[in-house]
């Protein structure tokens, strides 16, 4: 299989560890066990305690009640049969494209987005076409531009709600819009939901999987619940041929999630509300933050993120992404992500959702090598 290198993830992996700065990660602010606990006043002993006695087998292999329950409890018809859970959110759009896509299958997915939305199927010889999210636009997809792609017979589209890079986000209106492109098409339809819930203002975000039949829902424990350690993400689809292809799939590749990451799953998804509540308070505060840190950077600019925890910005240097980003790295610890990794050249993603004082000291060595190119 020709795969090609997984760009965001190869340079994330080079630099992550040596960081002075990381306003590159893209989870919440990310919790320790007891954290979790006292925030959601979960008894920890009692917990430890029950789970300590269970022999650990292959746990429930299509997926633990209790976590299903909880992940039910962020759809509006979604039941614990149409969920499958799987190892992070990455392994539910791998999961996905393996159990569906064919040599040949027209598959259509944007960019900017998440590489494995369009080098999966690639990598699997499908026919794939890109609809190109554009600045003018506020990166939203032009939906003329993909009914012309979406031809009937096209196997699976492809989208990012919110969007990452740019934290743009699809309105109800215009997810439902490209559910009828689908449905003309009798395409399933894959929306990577991960950064659901942390919209910047009040307006709750559908998902794929609530608003048509063959929408298929991607999701995990990581960027919104701040728990990537358990790596547990799942699949939300209402199609029993897409529950029964990636089921048996899954044998292949997963036969079951370990026991104790999805039990304090359960115990975190009892208590979402207060997760998701933290959570939106880091990436609102944080992004006013990162907008003021915007508007007095006259060599910075960005579509301001209506949503996520990243945001895309360019700057003016006639200096590639990659030559930028490692060189103030080693200059002022700061850590970024070359936009070219999204193929968005003269720029850089920003993660935004850190501690307040990291994004501050990081916004502040990023000036400081600005200083120095001018």
């Amino acid at each position: 299989m020709n795969m090609k290198p997984f760009a965001v993830e190869e340079w994330m992996n080079k630099w992550e560890k040596g960081a002075k700065y990381n306003i590159a990660e893209t989870c919440t602010d990310s919790l320790s066990a007891d954290e979790l606990f006292e925030l959601t006043g979960e008894d920890k002993e009692a917990f430890f305690k029950e789970f300590s006695s269970q022999r650990l087998t292959y746990g429930h292999v299509e997926g633990h009640p209790g976590f299903k329950k909880g992940v039910c409890g962020l759809y509006e018809s979604i039941k614990p049969e149409h969920v499958i859970p799987v190892h992070g959110a990455s392994g539910a759009n791998h999961l996905v494209f393996y159990s569906l896509v064919n040599p040949g299958d027209r598959v259509i997915s944007i960019m900017p987005t998440y590489q494995q939305l369009y080098a999966i199927p690639q990598s699997f010889g499908a026919d794939v076409k890109i609809v190109k999210l554009k600045k003018e636009n506020g990166y939203l997809p032009d939906l003329e531009e993909l009914e012309h792609l979406a031809v009937p017979g096209t196997k699976l589209i492809c989208i990012n709600n919110p969007n990452n890079p740019t934290g743009a986000l699809m309105s109800s209106g215009m997810l439902r819009q490209i559910v009828r492109i689908a449905e003309r098409a009798g395409a399933y339809l894959l929306c990577d939901e991960v950064y659901r819930h942390l919209s910047q203002e009040d307006d709750a975000c559908d998902s794929i999987a609530d608003l048509y039949e063959k929408g298929i829902s991607v999701s995990s424990m990581s960027k919104v619940f701040s728990l990537a350690g358990l790596r547990l993400g799942w699949i939300a689809c209402q199609n029993p041929d897409v529950i029964r292809e990636c089921l048996s799939h899954r044998d292949y590749s997963l036969i079951s999630c370990g026991m104790f990451d999805e039990a304090l799953a359960d115990a975190a998804l009892r208590h979402s509300e207060i997760l998701l509540e933290r959570s939106r308070g880091i990436v609102r505060e944080n992004l006013r933050i990162l907008d003021d840190w915007v508007q007095r950077e006259k060599h910075i600019s960005y579509v301001r993120p209506k949503a996520g925890t990243t945001a895309l910005l360019f700057y003016d240097l006639e200096l590639s992404s990659y030559e930028f980003c490692e060189e103030m790295y080693h200059k002022t610890g700061a850590f970024v992500t070359p936009g070219d990794c999204f193929e968005e050249p003269k720029s850089m993603r920003i993660g935004y959702a850190c501690k307040r004082q990291e994004l501050e000291r990081g916004l502040a060595a990023v000036s400081e090598y600005m200083i120095t190119k001018y």
